[in-house]
């Protein structure tokens, strides 16, 4: 209900706590007290509902003429919450009052609501928010002149109309509120009406303010507790609560890992032109075994050229001068680097798919730590025979190094043990490089696997290189050109050129399952 009067002098506050027939919004739902379902009764006045803080007592209480409602006059204790209750009621702040009840009898209505047809009233709370949006402080009054109060009290009680009632004992009856269940067709004694804990006087961010720097300059106890309990306290002032950024960025998207390519031999592209060749010897000659006196068979070196077609690789980013002037370092940084990024996994793919295209395969089924063995053993030799030279690197997609990482013998792992006697090789999640039998560096690379899927373990899902047959030619990839368009964006535009040989096709093999 509304407090309607206050005085300063005489440190008082006085209003409505109850209105008959009007809805409350109490703890227990909506609740309507039918008339005279109250009787007047000197209490105590709590703060906020919390009876371990008493801040005053009853000095009068009536109906009013129509006895639709009870008015009463409550004393306010020298104390600093008193203080602070009484400049509240005066300012605004906290100038409502919500009556605690011991429910002796009620209905329960259709639509859920608690009709109160008989309780005893065992105290008033001054809130912020009433249960009854009528129940506001009307008058304050705030004086140590205490004839001025018993001066108010006579006059009140020379104004008493018929059929008003009157207490006039100040010495408020504790009662003892007992809690039951409540069921829509039964009646009973004792159900609940007042707030079992405290209201937050904290509702947005000027009471939080308030509330602050009284617990925090003055020293206020209860402001602190407020502060320090309110469970609204970071969502309703959010402007108090600074949410601090990391510069650490976080990006799941993107590296720069290369494993093809970084398994490839690697030169630098030559500074002109979109292609370039290079010699490679077609035939060479031929020693026989030849008898005395008999003729040595004629034969020649000859050679052709190997074209080789140049690559442009692009990236482009659009952004704006405002974005660039007014962020972090970090974005600019950030942008840039995954530029690079993006560079990375398309020239690795491109690798990729023209080993695939070029490469040959075995057949051996390699999903198996001995299908493993026997496809590196096959492909090492298949290699050999067809570049002449030897095979020194396994490239393979991530979901072969899983199963590489999974191979064991009874349990004790192949390629991952520590320090065994016989350790096949050292392929571990911490490092997308190892070693694996039958002497092959290994490398993983998410740019193999059957359409392009990670996970891949069937064909193309591993290559055993020489490094000799395939070689990368790449330009500096730190290729950045800029410029400010008319409308204030501004154009990245990062790229560069690559290309790659391949001087012995035959001298990467696939495997084939």
């Amino acid at each position: 209900m509304q407090i309607t009067a206050a005085d300063s002098e005489s440190r008082t506050i006085t209003g409505r706590i109850v209105a008959f027939g009007e809805t409350a919004n109490a703890s227990t739902g909506k609740v309507v007290f039918a008339k005279g379902s109250i009787a007047p009764k000197d209490v105590f006045l709590n703060l906020e509902h919390d009876r371990t803080r008493r801040i005053g007592k009853t000095l009068s209480m009536s109906l009013n003429e129509s006895g639709k409602s009870i008015d009463a006059t409550f004393k306010i204790a020298k104390t600093t919450a008193g203080t602070d209750a009484l400049e509240e009621a005066i300012s605004g702040l906290r100038d409502g009052f919500s009556i605690e009840l011991a429910v002796n009898d009620y209905e329960m209505q259709k639509d859920g609501t608690m009709k109160v047809t008989s309780g005893e009233l065992t105290g008033v709370a001054l809130v912020t928010e009433p249960a009854v949006k009528s129940a506001r402080v009307s008058d304050v009054a705030a004086t140590e002149d205490e004839k001025n109060s018993d001066a108010e009290k006579s006059e009140t009680d020379q104004t008493k109309t018929e059929g008003e009632k009157t207490v006039s004992d100040n010495t408020p009856e504790q009662t003892t509120t007992e809690s039951v269940d409540v069921a829509p067709t039964v009646q009973a004694t004792s159900a609940p009406v007042a707030y079992t804990t405290p209201r937050s006087p904290i509702i947005n961010k000027v009471t939080y303010l308030e509330h602050f720097l009284k617990a925090n300059v003055l020293g206020d106890e209860d402001s602190r507790i407020y502060v320090r309990a309110a469970d609204n306290t970071t969502s309703t002032a959010p402007g108090m609560v600074p949410t601090p950024q990391s510069l650490q960025v976080i990006n799941a998207l993107a590296n720069g890992d290369r494993g093809m390519i970084d398994a490839l031999s690697r030169e630098a592209l030559i500074g002109e032109g979109m292609t370039f060749e290079l010699p490679k010897v077609t035939a060479v000659p031929v020693v026989s075994n030849v008898a005395e006196n008999a003729a040595v068979t004629e034969s020649s070196l000859s050679a052709t050229f190997l074209s080789v077609p140049v690559q442009s690789f692009k990236g482009r980013a659009i952004t704006t001068v405002e974005l660039i002037d007014r962020s972090r370092p970090e974005y600019v940084a950030a942008l840039l680097s995954n530029l690079e990024f993006a560079y990375a996994k398309v020239t690795d793919e491109f690798a990729v798919g023209t080993i695939q295209a070029a490469g040959q395969q075995t057949g051996v089924n390699a999903n198996t730590a001995a299908g493993f063995l026997a496809y590196t053993s096959q492909a090492a030799a298949a290699v050999y025979g067809s570049s002449l030279g030897f095979a020194q690197n396994l490239v393979v997609s991530p979901g072969q190094w899983a199963n590489i990482m999974g191979y064991n013998d009874n349990g004790t792992p192949l390629y991952n043990a520590a320090n065994p006697s016989n350790q096949a090789g050292l392929a571990t999640a911490g490092s997308l490089r190892g070693r694996v039998s039958p002497g092959l560096d290994l490398y993983v690379s998410r740019s193999i696997g059957n359409a392009g899927a990670t996970t891949s373990t069937g064909d193309f899902s591993m290559v055993t290189i020489n490094p000799q047959a395939w070689t990368w030619y790449e330009s500096p990839r730190f290729t950045l050109r800029t410029a400010i368009q008319s409308d204030g964006t501004v154009d990245l535009l990062y790229y560069g050129y690559a290309a790659i040989a391949p001087k012995i096709p035959f001298g990467a093999c696939w495997n084939q399952n």
